[in-house]
This record gives C-alpha cells, structure tokens and sequence, in this order.
C-alpha cells in the first residue's frame, strides 16, 4: 500500500485557523475558570493522586488522622456544656473565628470542625512523597478555596455574629445586604468604580502633588513635580512604578503620598505615568517598555537637569525594569545612577511566593489564548488572581460584611486606587512572565537587551532594597535575592505590612517598625534567617530612614530647577495627573 504524502505547507495552511480555534474557546473557557487553566489543575491532582494511591503508609497515616481528630471533636462534644464548647484547639487563632459569639454552642463546634477539616487537608497535600512542590502549592490551594465556599461564617445561619445583628436589627442587614449586592452587581456590569470613589476622584482628592507632564510619548507621559522648598537636592529622583496599576500608589491622598513627602523633603522628584494599554498596543514588548518608559525618561531629565546623575526607584514590576535598565548601560552610560532603590522587587524569580500558583506552561499558554483576542489581560483577570491569593481578607470577610452584615466599607484612597486598574498588553505580558517567572533569565544572566545578554553584576552604585513582612506577590526571601546577584553595596529593609501597605507607611502610622542592615561594596553574603538576627529593629515609618540614605547619594543643595526644558522640546504640556491615569 503505498503512502499518502503529507503536503509540505501544512501548518502554513493549517496552524492559523486551528490556532484560532483553540484561542477562541479557551478564551470563552476562562470565564468560568477565572483564567486559571483546567488542564494545569488537571495535571496537579493527578500528579497528587497517583502518587498518594501508591503511598501505603501515607494513607495510613491519613486514616489515623481523620480518626484522632473525629475523637478528638466528638470527646470535646461530650465534655462541652450546653453552652459551652470545650476545646484544646481554641479556634480563636483564627481571626475568622475570633468574635466572642463562637466560643459558645454549636457554633464553637462548627468552626472547630471547619478548622479540622482544614487541617486534615493540608496534611493530606503536605505528606504524600512523589508530588513536585509545584503541584503540591496548586493541590492545597484549590482545596483550600473549596473549603472557604462552606466556612460557616459565610453563611447566615451558622454565623453568630450575623445571626444576632439579623435579630437585633429585624432583618435590615440583609435588606442593606441585598441592594450593595446589587449596587456591586451594576457597576461591575458598567464598569463603574466601587461605592465611595466619587471621594476620591484622581487629581483631586488622589495624586494631587504639584506638578507638570514634561514629556509624553505612545507608552509613558513623564511628570515633573514643582519644588516646596527654598533649594533642592542636586540629583533628581525618577520613580518607576509598576504599569499593572496605576503610577498614583506612591501619591495617594497628600498624607499618604510619597512622592509629597519626597518633594517636602528638598528633592527633584519625576514619575512615570504609563499608558493604560488598548488592542492596538498589544505589540508592545518589554524592550518598548524599557525603551520608551525609563530610556526616554532619563533622556528627558538630562535636558531638563543636565550633568546630575538620578536617584532611580522601582516598584515592584517597575523596579524589575529598572533592574533590567541599569544593567543594560556600559562604559559610560553605566554612570547614569547616582542610587537605585528597590520596593518590593523581585529580580530573581525562583520563589515568587503564592503567584507561582498562576505560573507554568500550561497556564501561560492559556493565559496567552485568553489574552490573544483583545490584544490584552484585562484587569478582571488581575483582580481575581489577587483576591484568590488572599481570599480570607479580600474575598469572604469582605463578601460577610457587605452582604450579610449590610456595611457599607468606607472606601479609603489605597481602595479607590486598587479599583482603578490597567490592562496588560499580550506581548509585554507573555514576555514576562515566560522570561522572568517562568524560565528565570535575568538572574540567570540569559535576559537579552538588543539581543546582548545582560547581568545584574553589570550594576555597581548603591542599592536600597525594600521588603515587606506580609507580602503574598513579592515574598521579603525573594526579594532578599538581589544581594545574591550583585556585589554593590546594598542596605536592605524589611518593614511591617504588605505589598501596598508596607510600603505606604508615612511617620505617624501607629503600629509600624522595620529592620535595617548595610552591606559595603564587596561584602559577605548572609542568609536571610542570619539577617534577622543581624538586623537592628526600629519603630515607626521606614520613610525618614530612606530619605536620610538618598540624602547621602544626592550631590548636596542647588537652587531650584526650571519646570521643563521649553528650549530643547520639554515644554510643560499639563498638569499633573496628566492624562494617561485618566483612562479607564
């Protein structure tokens, strides 16, 4: 029998419809997963159940355990009172189950069997031998999620608290409940901001420092801000915020903006506003983010304030490019940097912490599919991957309070700007996370600028790098990883607080304190849990003590620059905000 030839040109006249294909109905798919891929959670509970159905001794211990803690809940059961739970695992660990009310029955019992529940779980994922770690994180983290839905403070007539409000108030609770959930239900339809914003109205209320767009290009609008005191630092500061949210983080309301305080404090300050990405721009790559976003940038502060170095500082994805930028400058160039401050950054991308979850071939390829239509990730899928890695605070209690307590949340400025997200343009976004999370290229020196590999050795002025204790995106560990990758000197910081919060601490904040330690240039390497001890402990906002380094790398006081370069094509074009943060 003779062969059937295969034509040659068959994925030329295949691959595209069939690519579209697949892209279509994985992009209709992620609306009911959320954008998570089935196929990713497919393949981590069969790698988890393979192995566990050949782990004899594991199920044995698994089967020991459910039965220890059955006895232990029904022996806790016979020695409670009829209003009075007893038990040796006082549920009140949990700040789910901390009101008073569940300490009495039945609720006390329900929790405690909620949390036991839970904790059988965990040991079910944590002790089977065989699963990759990767695996593992998705197995306990989808099973924790379905535990969550069924936590008796979610619903009405198992939560003690609710309960007593509903009798208390006949009812009304859940009458307010019902028309915030329709409120939600509206804007979110009509991509309306959450109740509360109109407090908070950007260039107003938020981002509302003095000052004026000196540059604009497709991709970044540069604001300078106008000085407040009498003289200023020489050396200019050039912040980089990271373009998954909008750049106003670092200047919420005036009592909460950094960058004010940057300015009250006798320094130069410019900021990168990104543009909020449509399908147009779904080209856009990293090298256009580095090119036209920190290049153009320094290029423009040059002119306006000619023969200074910069003061660089990145946030979080903004200090990744940062990173990037600074190693990517040789010879000469490479002495653009007076300082480089990182907050929350992570430039090595083994233990990324919780965002891990959403980071493998399988995912990626979804996420590419999902984004591929639009030419974006739109900020829905963002949110939702946030609030899942912390769905206790941002997702249930929130759900509790608003819906079944009837509160309506008083919208702070860090709220009103975490509703105002941005999209991500495919290119940008696919380049990341396969470079960067995925195959790790930067630290591992395989990262291409203009097709030459770059290395963060390649960086040689002082650094300050900025952690926060709770941080569920950039873990401190992580972060910790910058003094592996270079020898300059390096102070490094752990403050109190999270990703946002610790981070917008400015004095004053009751509650607040850090540790700080320095490096020299050349120093040994300490591990993270030896710079625990090292480091001294301090109160109070992290703020002064950064200010006070970036004094010591500024050139000294000059007098006050002009607002743009009207001369040589920097002319101030608005005011601050500009535009760019305008656009939803």
């Amino acid at each position: 029998m003779s062969k059937v030839p295969i034509p040659s040109d068959l994925n030329n006249r295949y691959l595209p419809s069939v690519s579209g294909i697949n892209r279509v109905c994985n992009s209709k798919l992620s609306t009911l997963t959320g954008g998570i891929s089935p196929i990713a959670l497919e393949l981590a509970y069969e790698d988890w159940l393979l192995h566990l159905a050949i782990s004899q001794d594991e199920r044995l211990i698994l089967a020991k355990e459910a039965s220890d803690l059955c006895t232990k809940f029904i022996s806790n059961f016979l020695l409670s009172s009829s209003t009075q739970y007893v038990s040796e695992d006082s549920a009140k660990q949990d700040k789910r189950f901390a009101h008073p009310s569940w300490s009495a029955m039945p609720f006390a019992m329900l929790a405690q069997s909620f949390l036991m529940t839970q904790r059988w779980w965990d040991t079910a994922v944590q002790i089977v031998p065989g699963v990759s770690k990767h695996h593992k994180d998705m197995v306990r983290f989808t099973i924790r999620q379905l535990l969550d839905v069924n936590n008796p403070a979610n619903f009405v007539l198992t939560n003690p608290e609710v309960l007593k409000l509903t009798y208390e108030c006949s009812g009304k609770n859940l009458v307010a409940g019902f028309f915030n959930l329709l409120d939600r239900m509206n804007r979110t339809q009509n991509n309306l901001p959450p109740h509360g914003s109109e407090n908070f109205v950007v260039g107003q209320q938020l981002a509302n420092t003095p000052g004026k767009v000196v540059y604009r290009n497709r991709l970044i609008e540069l604001i300078q801000y106008a000085p407040s005191t009498e003289q200023v630092q020489a050396e200019p500061v050039l912040i980089v915020s990271a373009w998954i949210m909008k750049y106003y983080i670092l200047d919420l309301s005036p009592k909460n903006s950094l960058i004010k305080y940057l300015v009250d404090n006798g320094h130069t300050v410019f900021a990168i506003s990104w543009l909020n990405p449509e399908s147009e721009d779904r080209d856009l790559g990293i090298e256009d983010y580095l090119d036209l976003g920190i290049m153009q940038a320094l290029k423009a502060i040059n002119i306006i304030i000619p023969e200074q170095k910069v003061n660089g500082v990145g946030y979080c994805l903004g200090g990744t490019l940062l990173a990037i930028a600074a190693a990517s400058l040789v010879g000469d160039q490479n002495e653009r940097f007076s300082s480089l401050s990182f907050f929350t950054t992570q430039v090595d991308f083994t233990e990324p912490g919780e965002l891990s979850l959403f980071i493998d071939e399988s995912q990626i390829s979804f996420l590419e599919d999902v984004m591929w239509e639009k030419g974006y990730l739109d900020i829905k899928h963002m949110n939702g991957a946030f609030q899942l890695l912390n769905s206790t605070d941002l997702l249930w209690s929130r759900i509790v309070k608003n819906y079944l307590k009837g509160e309506n949340q008083e919208l702070t400025d860090m709220a009103a700007w975490n509703a105002d997200g941005t999209r991500l343009p495919f290119t940008m976004h696919s380049e990341y996370l396969r470079k960067l999370f995925l195959s790790n290229d930067l630290a591992s020196g395989r990262f291409r600028v203009k097709g030459v590999p770059i290395a963060l050795t390649n960086i040689h002025c002082p650094i300050f790098c900025i952690a926060t204790e709770k941080d569920h995106i950039a873990p401190w560990k992580s972060v910790y990883k910058m003094n592996l990758l270079t020898d300059a000197e390096m102070t490094f910081l752990l403050t109190s607080g999270g990703h946002n919060a610790g981070i917008v601490t400015p004095p004053g904040v009751p509650d607040r304190s850090f540790q700080m330690l320095s490096r020299v240039e050349g120093g040994d390497y300490i591990d993270p849990e030896q710079w625990l001890i090292d480091a001294p402990y301090y109160e109070g906002s992290w703020w002064p003590a950064w200010e006070n380094w970036l004094n010591q790398k500024s050139g000294g006081l000059r007098p006050l620059p002009a607002m743009g370069m009207p001369g040589r094509g920097h002319r101030p074009l608005v005011d601050a905000p500009g535009t760019y943060v305008m656009k939803r």
